[in-house]
């Protein structure tokens, strides 16, 4: 009887547990860090739009006979923290859409657009200039005087909110480049584009055992046309 010679099976090559180890570790660094900047994001911004329909400041104009109240929102104060919101919001889906060098100049203008709300929010914590053009505006007097006055905590709560965007952009900066993107398989029609075949070495027992187990015939070349 003749002898039958087994193919050899192929060994595990040096390192490769480690870089397995090293890419699941990645994997769920990007899963974590994905997940927070998303619920930060989404969370500042929407606090933001909602706090910008509150009453920022509130006093009472001297008019004849007494004293009229009058209150600002904070969109009459300032509508910066309003307006970058809205654009961290789009930063924030753009984020995925773009590649690996334009998702880190999205990832600074999300933060850039927590920073600028932040700012512009604590300015108008102790502004009242708005005030006193809503007393002007209400009494036609625009000398009115506005006595009185007091702030809200609805300025500190959209600084507050503004700084969730201002981290999510951070980890987008530190993270994004782990994190999926839109694949590049798909066109724009949403049809996936065909995938080669990996090509197999007969010589390399690893890809005949790859090949196999896609339940590919490794003998067959389409080059031959077998």
């Amino acid at each position: 009887m003749g002898c039958v010679s087994a193919v050899p099976v192929p060994q595990p090559r040096a390192g490769a547990h480690s870089q397995a180890a090293t890419a699941a570790k990645n994997a769920d660094t990007g899963r974590r860090t994905l997940g927070a900047a998303l619920f930060l994001g989404a969370a500042g911004a929407t606090v933001v739009l909602l706090a910008a329909g509150q009453t920022w400041a509130e006093g009472g104009a001297t008019v004849p006979g007494g004293t009229l109240p009058v209150d600002v929102d904070g969109g009459e104060v300032t509508g910066v923290p309003t307006a970058l919101a809205i654009v961290g919001l789009a930063a924030l889906v753009a984020v995925f859409a773009v590649g690996r060098k334009g998702r880190l100049v999205v990832s600074g203008l999300l933060a850039l657009s927590g920073a600028g709300a932040t700012v512009a929010a604590l300015v108008g914590a102790g502004d009242s200039d708005a005030l006193e053009e809503q007393a002007a505006k209400y009494t036609s007097d625009t000398a009115a005087a506005v006595s009185g006055v007091t702030h809200t905590p609805w300025p500190y709560v959209t600084a507050a909110a503004s700084l969730l965007i201002l981290l999510a952009g951070l980890l987008a900066l530190r993270y994004g480049k782990l994190w999926p993107a839109m694949s590049g398989r798909y066109e724009r029609d949403g049809t996936p584009r065909p995938r080669k075949a990996p090509k197999v070495d007969p010589d390399r027992p690893e890809d005949v055992w790859k090949a196999l187990d896609r339940g590919e015939d490794p003998t067959d070349d389409p080059a031959r046309g077998t």
